[in-house]
């Protein structure tokens, strides 16, 4: 969430950059609420402040006396009034909340203005498309990929996007995940194996409610969600604590399978394995010393970039616009590979910072050298990578004439075959 104080001493401010992102934000209610909630506090305490100091008095008084009598009848009054107020105050507070928590980050100065994906900046380009081999076709195209990729019985099991790896697809989705992990560790993230189940709580600290309820599995029994990236228990680890300024920057990387519902998503191309509803990821998440979270945005980009060139696949880095940017985003990067079957970009990965937003929700803080209050952290993360459209990018463009596919350099210690074909 944004700091209190900046949302009331620059309300212009706030309402001009909001307007740039897609979220529809009431700001006049959030104010409304706001003024109301320091009014009742305000009411409600000096009630307090008076019913102690009425029975403060009481307690003085011969208990047989009429001025006492009158005295606690009084009493009874502000007690009533006082709970009347207390009341008051918590359904005003819960409103204030729910209308505090529902206000997106503010983008950067330095994220493209724009209304849509269509106005995204392609920041650079590495490799070819062209390059890749003249013989690709779509992956779901491939002659033995329903051996391979059996979405029939996966629909069979639980539903649509739910598919099972078969064989060597399975064993090349799991090198992938180890390649994955092993290139974040060379670059200082510690792994961890987190919980795939988060509580409301780990999904309001990161954004995903009161914003993403539709695109989340829940599990209303025991109020659990399945996580829709390893961003959500991660980032939470360090929930309600506070860090020394000398750890920052703290890094970690975690595989999970991912669950996402894609609710209005299913009018685009969705075919194999452009858009799953399980699927799974590495992800990278970072604390970071405010001072230094945008340069830490560039370097964990890199991060991410260095496994596609590693794995020879074509891509482009895109600055995403305000449109289309994230509801606790405050810059953000997509990853884009080329599918030389399809002959289309395919989103791999998003590196964003969140500035102070999640750290504010979550209390993450840390303690300054110089011994000041302690601050908010900055919250970074990135895909380092997602499977499924990496997967895809190397079926296609490294589909041969005979239908074998040749591994890439990079996976071939990983695996026990130089080419997959079933």
């Amino acid at each position: 969430m944004l700091e209190l104080q900046y949302l009331r001493e620059h309300r212009e401010e706030v309402r001009v950059a909001l307007a740039k992102k897609k979220f529809t934000v009431d700001l006049e209610e959030f104010f409304r609420l706001d003024e109301e909630r320091r009014s009742r506090t305000t009411a409600y305490e000096r009630a307090r402040a008076e019913l102690k100091a009425a029975g403060d008095g009481l307690a003085l008084l011969d208990r047989s006396s009429s001025e006492f009598a009158e005295r606690a009848g009084q009493l009874r009054v502000r007690s009533e009034r006082t709970k009347e107020l207390e009341i008051a105050l918590k359904e005003t507070e819960a409103l204030w909340e729910r209308a505090y928590l529902a206000i997106p980050n503010v983008p950067h100065r330095s994220v493209p203005v724009g209304r849509s994906e269509r106005d995204n900046v392609t920041v650079c380009v590495w490799g070819d498309p062209n390059a890749v081999s003249p013989h690709a076709i779509p992956h779901f195209d491939i002659s033995w990929m329903d051996r391979a990729l059996d979405f029939g019985r996966g629909a069979k099991v639980t539903g649509a996007g739910f598919p099972f790896y078969v064989g060597p697809m399975a064993q090349l989705v799991r090198a992938l995940l180890q390649f994955f992990l092993d290139c974040a560790a060379e670059r200082g993230y510690v792994e961890f194996l987190p919980p795939i189940l988060v509580n409301g709580a780990s999904a309001t600290a990161t954004g995903q409610l009161p914003d993403k309820e539709a695109m989340m599995y829940e599990m209303p029994l025991d109020g659990f969600y399945a996580v829709p990236t390893a961003e959500v228990p991660v980032t939470n680890y360090f929930r309600g604590e506070i860090l020394e300024e000398s750890q920052l920057p703290v890094l970690r990387c975690a595989y999970t399978p991912c669950f996402r519902r894609e609710a209005g998503s299913w009018g685009k191309d969705v075919r194999g394995l452009n858009r799953l509803h399980q699927f799974d990821k590495v992800e990278l998440v970072k604390w970071v010393h405010p001072d230094h979270s945008f340069e830490e945005l560039e370097s964990l980009r890199e991060d991410a970039e260095r496994i596609l060139r590693l794995l020879e696949i074509p891509y482009r880095v895109l600055a995403i616009c305000t449109g289309d940017m994230g509801f606790p985003h405050a810059k953000q990067y997509d990853l884009e590979v080329w599918a030389g079957g399809q002959r289309r970009w395919l989103e791999v990965s998003s590196c964003s910072n969140f500035t102070d937003f999640q750290a504010r929700r979550a209390n993450i803080r840390f303690r300054p050298a110089d011994g000041g209050k302690p601050r908010q952290v900055h919250t970074l993360n990135g895909s380092g990578l997602a499977v499924p459209r990496v997967l895809a990018a190397l079926l296609e463009n490294n589909f041969n004439a005979d239908g074998s596919v040749s591994m890439p350099g990079a996976l071939r210690t990983y695996l026990k075959f130089d080419r997959l074909r079933l």
